[in-house]
């Protein structure tokens, strides 16, 4: 009850003492779906000293209004500041840091490419299981037992798919064996998820670089490959299969200045992921937040 900020905090949260050079800007819910943007100091690495500000709501106005409390000299002394690709988000950085170069995560620009991934391998499963219940309606009306295709692994083609799941995420030389197996005849049966599962590890390969120069090129290449197939491949599964990249390739494109700033320090967003992984834990103990207020304040006691 003697906490001087209590009347406030369920609005805003300023602590200009942890500012630092190098900073997180990240949103999360704390109760009920209502969204809180943190903004969090990476030399504080998640312990005390880490929580900057934290202000209700996503609105760049908001949270510039309030990030201005700040005093400037302290303001222009961030030189970096990590975030994913909401314009939001940039907007309000560039606003309250104007000396700072804005980082675009390189985890958020390889989930869009998963996801578009993913989506594929799902509207597949999806045809294969309306395919079996056609087939299992066929063979009820025979009397006769339905026995779906297996493979040599033992999965049916609707379980390829959906097992498969996790091993298009990773490389290669992070295929166990089971796994090595499976995605060996899910790409025999499906050659465009190899396709695309090909493309989604060239984008990945581009962060393994240290020159921003081909860095920039291999971005570019990788961006006309999705909007131009035709000029690159000769095989026309292969055209549909970049072609349902495009609306990655063309977020990548909007933010590339971003995106390559990364190559500077290879910093990215994981320190705010940290964070929000400790404050959802804490939810979680809590079994949810009822008293915003005071939820808060355990926070700035733990991380301000």
């Amino acid at each position: 009850m003697e906490w001087k900020e209590r009347m406030h905090a369920q609005d805003w949260l300023i602590f200009p003492q942890n500012i630092g050079p190098n900073l997180s800007i990240d949103e999360l819910s704390l109760s009920q779906g209502e969204l809180y943007t943190f903004v969090t100091n990476k030399d504080g690495k998640g312990k005390e000293g880490t929580l900057v500000a934290c202000i209700k709501g996503t609105k760049s106005s908001v949270i510039c209004k309030h990030l201005d409390k700040i005093p400037v000299s302290l303001r222009d002394q961030v030189q970096e500041v990590t975030l994913d690709m909401a314009k939001n988000m940039e907007s309000a950085i560039r606003g309250s840091f104007p000396q700072a170069k804005l980082v675009t995560d390189r985890f958020h620009v390889m989930a869009l490419a998963y996801k578009d991934l993913q989506l594929m391998r799902t509207k597949l499963w999806r045809v294969c299981l309306e395919q079996e219940n056609k087939e299992m309606e066929q063979a009820k009306k025979k009397r006769k037992p339905y026995k779906p295709k297996e493979y040599s692994n033992g999965d049916s083609t609707k379980q390829l798919l959906a097992r498969s799941r996790f091993a298009l995420f990773k490389p290669v030389s992070k295929w166990t064996g089971n796994q090595s197996i499976r995605m060996k005849l899910l790409f025999e049966h499906y050659p465009n998820l190899k396709y695309a599962w090909q493309h989604v590890q060239d984008l990945a390969h581009i962060y393994s670089l240290d020159n921003r120069n081909q860095a920039y090129h291999k971005f570019k290449q990788w961006i006309d490959h999705c909007k131009h197939p035709e000029k690159h491949y000769w095989n026309k599964e292969e055209f549909d299969t970049l072609k349902a990249f495009i609306p990655t390739a063309n977020s990548i494109s909007y933010h590339l200045d971003s995106i390559l700033n990364f190559f500077t320090n290879r910093s990215t967003n994981a320190n705010a992921e940290s964070f929000n992984a400790k404050i959802k834990l804490f939810r979680s103990k809590l079994k949810g937040v009822r008293d915003i207020p005071f939820f808060l304040f355990r926070l700035t006691k733990l991380f301000a």
